[in-house]
């Protein structure tokens, strides 16, 4: 892997051109992260708990065979012991994500933090899946632990493009009713929609017993509005919408309100028990990374 030898793994925009969210991922992970992570939902029993799909690479002495009988597809019989922690990244993929001013898109960030994510759990045999989304989902893969989950959650996020507008209560609803067990839930969003909205499915989530982190992407433009000359905004979610602006003039009244949204977010966040996390598209992945591990750390204790 020569030509990452040169590429500073502190600079999110340089990986970016290593192409490939596996190589992106292992470089992040092997050698620094993995071995710190414990996770706090350790199996006690080897009990049947439930099915799920059949990916190559499972054990097949774990398929059952009644099961194929009945409806012709291969399901595993996943038990209590072989997981510590079940983990669904949930991957915004909403248009707002697509902006990139300076750096890699926010799109970009989180699909090769959620990939990062994925090969650190997936390495200390916990259970990952992904719920890919924008108004619907898009791409769900269920929490598994085989040799190919890895390569059937990086193909995945490989295959994902910004879409329509951010609808969260919606994919909650198609898919709540679905996660049976105990999950630890990651929301990769920039956040863009009411808040009201975003916290009532994180409030459905919680309801349910899963534990939430939320990592919310921004750009640095998002952050600091570096705009001088008159300048056309865009929609990335609404084709067509577009709007002619003074920065000078609205700046100041944009930050207050930037910064107001933020502080509503976090403590909202923090009022319903979700680990909560800002982090800018310049941000090294290690610092989600570490972020991640400590919170599983207060988990367990």
């Amino acid at each position: 892997m020569a030509q990452s030898d040169s590429i500073p793994l502190t600079d999110p925009t340089a990986l970016a051109k290593l192409g490939r969210l596996e190589v992106v991922a292992k470089l992040l992970v092997e050698g620094s992260i993995i071995g710190q992570h414990k996770s706090p939902f350790k199996g006690t029993s080897i009990e049947f708990v439930e099915h799920r799909q059949y990916y190559a690479g499972d054990e097949i002495r774990h398929i059952d065979w009644r099961a194929y009988g009945k409806t012709g597809k291969y399901y595993v019989k996943e038990f209590e012991d072989e997981t510590n922690l079940r983990c669904y990244l949930i991957m915004d993929c909403s248009g707002s994500m697509a902006y990139a001013g300076r750096t890699l898109s926010k799109f970009d960030y989180g699909r090769q933090l959620a990939a990062a994510l994925g090969y650190l759990l997936l390495s200390q045999r916990d259970a990952v899946g992904l719920i890919a989304f924008d108004t619907k989902v898009r791409a769900r893969l269920d929490p598994g632990t085989s040799p190919r989950s890895f390569q059937l959650l990086a193909s995945t996020l490989e295959e994902c493009r910004p879409g329509g507008e951010t609808n969260l209560a919606d994919v909650v609803e198609q898919t709540l009713s679905t996660i049976k067990r105990r999950c630890l839930i990651v929301l990769i969003s920039d956040c863009f929609e009411k808040v009201d909205a975003l916290m009532e499915a994180l409030k459905r989530f919680r309801h349910a017993r899963h534990e939430i982190m939320l990592l919310q992407v921004v750009a640095p433009e998002e952050e600091e509005f570096p705009f001088h000359n008159p300048t056309q905004f865009r929609s990335l979610e609404r084709q067509g919408h577009r709007l002619l602006v003074d920065p000078h003039r609205l700046r100041k009244q944009y930050l207050k309100q930037y910064q107001e949204f933020l502080e509503n977010l976090e403590k909202r966040a923090g009022g319903l028990g979700v680990d909560y996390l800002k982090l800018t598209t310049t941000t090294p992945y290690q610092r989600a990374l570490g972020a991640f591990l400590d919170a599983r750390t207060r988990g367990k204790n």
